[in-house]
């Protein structure tokens, strides 16, 4: 235990690995190379301190296409993170998306919502149990075919159920899998999203707006 211990506090305690670590308390995710910047090392010397913080268990490494993306592991680590940093009494920086401002708010990943509103669809999933640990709870069935989603039919689709999808932008899950994407289609059918012409991005109709905040609780 007490070289467990140790060894945990020396990977926290370097400084450009300590500067990783606070980067990612907001709970979103970053590239090596963006983990560089923060640390102000080199890509190389950044890949060495996130290998160690991978081995020690205090990150986890997210594949998402061709990139890969750093986390924390998990919330004891974000707790520790926070103890340690009210000892230290500093305060931690906030997360600065650099996404064109027009594809944040609201776009098409694939066959599912992205941006902002993916992302707080997801959440706010999570926040009212209507998925448990990607798994859709007896109320969550119950609250999409409420919505006008035909649960049966989209489990027969022959591709994966749900699954959380690492948001470009935001660097938090939204929704995918055939769940992600009978979802967007509803808000497209029901005019709640409005496609723009040869783009990714969505408007969030008044209407949407509306019935995001009166059936889901979501108001952007």
């Amino acid at each position: 235990m007490d070289a467990a211990v140790s060894r945990i506090a020396a990977a926290i305690g370097e400084p450009a690995r300590t500067r990783m670590l606070y980067s990612l308390l907001d709970g979103r995710a970053r590239t090596s190379t963006e983990l560089a910047v923060v640390a102000d090392v080199s890509p190389s010397t950044a890949s060495v301190h996130l290998h160690r913080l991978v081995t020690e268990g205090l990150l986890a490494v997210h594949a998402q296409g061709k990139h890969r993306y750093y986390g924390l592991r998990g919330p004891e680590v974000a707790r520790a993170l926070e103890s340690l940093c009210v000892l230290a009494g500093t305060p931690r920086k906030s997360f600065a998306p650099t996404a064109p401002q027009h594809l944040r708010l609201a776009r098409t990943c694939y066959d599912h919502i992205a941006g902002t509103l993916g992302v707080a669809i997801h959440d706010r999933l999570l926040e009212m149990k209507w998925l448990t640990d990607y798994r859709l709870s007896e109320s969550g069935e119950a609250g999409f075919r409420k919505l006008g989603i035909d649960i049966d039919a989209v489990r027969g689709h022959r591709r994966l159920f749900l699954a959380p999808c690492l948001d470009w932008s935001e660097r938090k899950p939204h929704l995918a899998g055939a769940l992600g994407a009978a979802l967007l289609q509803l808000a497209l059918v029901r005019k709640w999203l409005l496609p723009e012409l040869d783009s990714r991005v969505l408007e969030i109709t008044a209407h949407g707006r509306r019935e995001l905040h009166t059936r889901l609780g979501i108001s952007l």
